[in-house]
């Protein structure tokens, strides 16, 4: 009868044990699969940079260290995105893409500052297609990212818990996942200052 007890707390600790791998693994699985999602609206939003500028290079002849700079600030953000799809969740690579996204925001910004002073340009139906097409991708992101971060989450706080934290570790999910959280461009953002000395 004993023996039987034994092996019945066995099969139940076993399965309990293999339920918890199980778990760790399909709750990763959701959130590599969730910045897949990040990277696919990413890639959609890098595409499109290219045409916004293209369009806007032929009324902005005198605006083309702008124009460069975003360039520049998209394909940094490239590489950061590289980088992370290689390693969803890993703390260096999110930091590295928030930061490249923060740079590209902030030299998408400027260039909407610019584009301003050309109201040929921002009547221009390739330039006002572009646009709408960048807010979509911008909402898709922002929607996706929102769905990574909860996974991470999820991961996250289901791997500190008892009794998964004692076995996280020796199923190779020892780090936390990191969120993906893009850097907010301060000077970007602030109301600009008018004086009237």
């Amino acid at each position: 009868m004993g023996a039987i007890i034994t092996l019945v707390v066995l099969a139940a600790v076993l399965f309990s044990v293999i339920g918890i791998y199980n778990k760790l693994v399909t709750l990763k699985n959701r959130y590599a699969n969730s910045f897949a999602q990040i990277a696919v609206q990413l890639k959609r939003r890098y595409d499109l940079i290219p045409n916004l500028v293209e369009t806007a290079k032929a009324y902005m002849q005198h605006e083309s260290g702008t124009l460069e700079a975003v360039i520049k600030a998209r394909n940094q953000a490239v590489s950061g995105l590289d980088k992370a799809a290689a390693a969803p969740g890993n703390a260096g690579a999110m930091a590295g893409l928030g930061q490249a996204e923060g740079q590209l925001a902030g030299a998408l910004g400027r260039l909407s500052v610019v584009m301003e002073a050309y109201p040929d340009l921002k009547a221009n139906q390739n330039m006002m297609q572009v646009s709408e097409e960048l807010t979509s991708t911008e909402n898709k992101v922002a929607f996706a990212r929102q769905a990574f971060n909860d996974a991470v989450t999820a991961y996250n706080t289901y791997k500190q818990t008892f009794p998964p934290v004692m076995l996280a570790g020796m199923f190779g999910h020892g780090a936390d996942a990191t969120l993906l959280e893009f850097a907010d461009n301060e000077a970007i953002q602030e109301a600009p200052k008018v004086s009237f000395q």
